[in-house]
């Protein structure tokens, strides 16, 4: 199911009404934890790639890093084309923005980011290989093939670590690195793990980042597909869960939440999140990946995009242009292109969060916005037909030699 069209006004142009790319492919499952079973990223030619697993065994301890990828994506996978980004790199590139990356670290020498990526610590050593692979999504220049370049590909990734080695989440770690990106004074901070518990030392991080203006984004949800019952109640995870962050689901193509995502409370958006094709931090190889922390991190790309080309905007501003322009859905979609270009008007520009989050958003507001862009197009019809209608009648006045037209005569009985 495609998004439904939508009527963007511009600063100082006239309404546009913009149709969605259509996905590559029709349908995906949600990716399986196994690194192997993953379904092909270009099914017309049958290409297979290698998964980016989130976690390595944490029982093993002697497991191996994830290994290079021998495979080399041909085409632009559908997440990109979902999200426009050949034509939002047309109105910015994030250049100048600093993202912040807690997850399982980046290979600052990896393809597509060298020379872009400064690492604290043992941040610079990814054994997973999933925090690079969710930096080149956020700022990766595609290499040798600009399409496949990330959501803000002049934008900086400091990479910080959230996890051990394994990819195991830590809520301390978590905590230190919100600090540390809060004190190097980034734009952005982008969380790809969700903690089942909420610390109160991270509460008090992640409020001071946001204080001290930088947008928060966070993973809606743990990667690994639930093995449970279906009856699992909604639970809250963190720091997606705190006041003010951005949550981020992951999408299938078809616009719905993976099955198997682990159900939550308080989504903000969702975004591709299922068959994305990225890099990992060896070799030039390309692998498949997927998970809410996909998804948050084409929010945070987003975001750093949209501080770029609004410098004057507060953290609360960007979110709520993200959130205001995302493709009207029982969850809105997230729509970088119309949230960089769309000008956003009324006396207040700022948006809080709810206290009390919801399992599923009011989208009221969403279907306000869909008639009133039918309103638009019914107005812009009728301009031109009004149009239409001038010009005609100027021909026949410009036949007439300008002379009035004759008036009827009613015969008389």
């Amino acid at each position: 199911m495609r998004p439904p069209a939508r009527l963007l006004a511009g600063a100082g142009c006239a309404a546009v009404l913009l149709l969605p790319a259509a996905p590559a492919v029709a349908a995906a499952p949600a990716l399986p934890s196994h690194p192997h079973a993953v379904p092909a990223a270009d099914r017309t030619k049958g290409q297979k790639l290698p998964g980016m697993p989130s976690a390595l065994d944490p029982q093993d301890g002697q497991a191996a890093c994830t290994p290079a990828s021998e495979e080399t994506a041909k085409k632009q996978d559908w997440s990109r084309q979902r999200l426009d980004l050949d034509r939002l790199h047309a109105h910015g590139t994030g250049a100048g923005m600093t993202v912040a990356l807690i997850d399982t670290g980046v290979a600052p020498g990896a393809a597509g980011l060298d020379g872009r990526v400064t690492a604290t610590g043992d941040a610079a050593e990814d054994c997973v290989g999933h925090g690079t692979f969710l930096a080149g999504l956020i700022a990766g220049d595609g290499g040798d093939n600009p399409r496949m370049a990330g959501v803000a590909p002049r934008a900086k990734i400091l990479a910080l670590r959230g996890t051990d080695r394994r990819g195991t989440p830590d809520a301390g770690l978590v905590t230190a690195a919100v600090r540390t990106a809060t004190d190097a004074g980034v734009d952005v901070i982008a969380v790809g793990v969700a903690l089942p518990r909420r610390d109160a030392r991270l509460t008090r991080a992640v409020a001071d980042a946001r204080r001290r203006g930088v947008v928060v984004v966070a993973a809606a949800t743990p990667d690994p597909p639930r093995l449970g019952a279906d009856d699992v109640p909604p639970r809250t995870y963190w720091p997606a869960g705190e006041a003010g962050v951005l949550s981020v689901a992951d999408m299938l193509p078809a616009g719905t939440r993976p099955d198997s995502g682990p159900p939550t409370r308080g989504i903000d958006l969702v975004a591709p999140g299922a068959g994305v094709v990225s890099g990992g931090p060896r070799g030039d190889g390309h692998y498949l990946g997927g998970g809410a922390s996909v998804a948050a991190a084409y929010a945070a790309g987003a975001a750093a995009v949209v501080r770029a080309a609004h410098p004057d905007d507060t953290p609360d501003t960007v979110i709520r242009r993200l959130t205001a322009t995302a493709y009207p859905a029982d969850i809105p979609q997230l729509d970088p292109y119309a949230a960089v270009t769309t000008f956003l008007s009324g006396p207040d520009r700022n948006a809080e969060r709810a206290a009390a989050p919801v399992t599923v958003r009011d989208t009221s507001a969403a279907d306000h916005a869909t008639g009133r862009a039918t309103l638009f197009v019914l107005l812009g019809s009728t301009a031109v037909l009004a149009a239409l209608w001038a010009g005609y009648a100027l021909s026949r006045a410009r036949g007439r030699g300008w002379r009035p037209p004759p008036v009827p005569v009613t015969p008389k009985d």
